[in-house]
Formats: structure tokens, C-alpha cells, sequence
């Protein structure tokens, strides 16, 4: 699949959850683990196709409690009009992410 037709089929997404529960917050985590790339405590970043951000949603919200807890999703269309700054250390460098 050329860089063009890959971009067309997903987006980048920049998740952040706020768990209250101890208990439900490892499993949240683990979640976004197999999906995104952790940034730093609840943030997560990366490119999921339509598919897999359905499957990462599905497989997260039975994990959490709308009362207590929140999830929320970010999606981008074009890395290309994102610009990231840093400041202070790099907790896990994305590569992909401009």
C-alpha cells in the first residue's frame, strides 16, 4: 500500500482517559497500550484504521464507568497541520508524528 492510499485509510488519533476506579484504571491502560502509543500517564497518540479505532472503543468503554470516568478521542485527518512541541523530557518518542 503506497504512503497516499495509507493515509487515506486512517486517521491519528490522541486519546485521554481519566479513570477514577484504581481497579479499572489497569485495564484501561492495557487497552490503549495494544492500540495507541502511550505519550505519557493517560495520553496516547497514533494511526488507527476505521476498523481498529471501532475495535479499541468497543473493547474500551465496557471498561470504564460513564459516571466516574472519561475517555475522549481526538482525530486527525492531516499530521501534516499538527505541530507538536515538547517542552521538558520526552517521556516516549513517537516517530510518525510531526
Amino acid at each position: 500500500m503506497n504512503k497516499e492510499n495509507k493515509k487515506l485509510r486512517t486517521m491519528y488519533y490522541i486519546l485521554i482517559y481519566d479513570v477514577a476506579s484504581p481497579k479499572r484504571l489497569p485495564k484501561v491502560l492495557k487497552t490503549c497500550r495494544k492500540y495507541l502509543y502511550w505519550v505519557q500517564r493517560s495520553v496516547f497518540e497514533g494511526e488507527l484504521t476505521k476498523t481498529q479505532y471501532l475495535s479499541l472503543k468497543e473493547e474500551l468503554l465496557p471498561k470504564i464507568n460513564r459516571k466516574e470516568d472519561s475517555v475522549i478521542f481526538y482525530a486527525i485527518r492531516n499530521t501534516e497541520v499538527v505541530d507538536k512541541k515538547v517542552f521538558g523530557i520526552e517521556k516516549n518518542e513517537i516517530t510518525n508524528f510531526i
